[in-house]
């Protein structure tokens, strides 16, 4: 079986394969305070309420957009697993040239998401994550990394607004039913909603004037499944693209 990591910034996503089948998964919250006895902890736990054996893990991955964590998780994986986990980063193949200007800049994430779609969906491609961020990464026809934009993800604004006003409250991210807010709620959630709506079309649009009108557009990360529901521009959504993404790297690596 193999194992994958990615520690995101809000959430920590692990994935159990075996062979191309993903038979198993799990987030947990991202915690940088957190020590790999306490991160031991839970996923001890998370196995033991499967019927898979730890022993049966024969290969890990990690990606990590959190520094502090990588070392944290690559010594918990050293103490409950056999193998020696690979991290994405230097040194690792993934068949992809990046023609970022500064390519240790781009977050491994966004790398990683890149080339599952390229091995799914060929190129010229837009991967969209609705995670932390609301990141665009494009591929071109012939597999090349190209860059992307970055925009604040909708939980980043929408704490914004509640951190940054005396009176406008926490509000559940959500498809308002009119986007005339009848209150101060439902005129956040139209704010919310409708602008990430408005950025992903504009942004998307942009981006194919330039890549491609023919370019296939793929939706992941966690608030995928609540914002492209008005997207017609979104053509595939895979909520599981970055734990394919690793397992196709670890199989290039290995």
């Amino acid at each position: 079986m193999l194992l994958t990591i990615d520690i995101g910034n809000t959430n920590i996503a692990m994935g159990v394969f075996r062979e191309k089948e993903l038979i198993n998964h799990w987030k947990l919250m991202t915690d940088r305070l957190k020590t790999n006895d306490e991160y031991g902890i839970l996923l001890r736990s998370l196995f033991g309420q499967t019927d898979l054996d730890r022993e049966e893990v024969g290969g890990i991955i990690i990606s990590s957009v959190v520094p502090p964590l990588t070392p944290v998780f690559q010594g918990l994986c050293r103490r409950l697993f056999s193998p020696k986990p690979l991290i994405v980063g230097p040194g690792l193949k993934t068949g992809m040239p990046i023609l970022y200007e500064i390519p240790h800049e781009v977050g491994a994430d966004r790398i990683v998401a890149s080339v599952a779609a390229f091995d799914k969906y060929g190129g010229p491609a837009v991967v969209i994550d609705f995670g932390t961020a609301t990141t665009f990464d494009t591929i071109s026809e012939k597999g090349e990394y190209l860059g992307g934009a970055i925009a604040p993800g909708i939980l980043i604004a929408a704490e914004a607004l509640y951190l940054r006003t005396a009176k406008l409250p926490h509000v559940e991210i959500r498809r308002p039913r009119k986007p005339i807010g009848r209150t101060t709620e439902s005129s956040i959630q139209s704010g919310l909603y409708f602008g990430y709506v408005g950025l992903v079309k504009n942004i998307t649009a942009e981006i194919k004037k330039e890549l491609g009108s023919n370019a296939v557009v793929v939706a992941t990360g966690g608030f995928a499944k609540k914002i492209i529901q008005d997207l017609a521009e979104v053509d595939y959504h895979e909520p599981f693209l970055i734990e394919n993404g690793l397992r196709i790297l670890y199989e290039r690596n290995s």
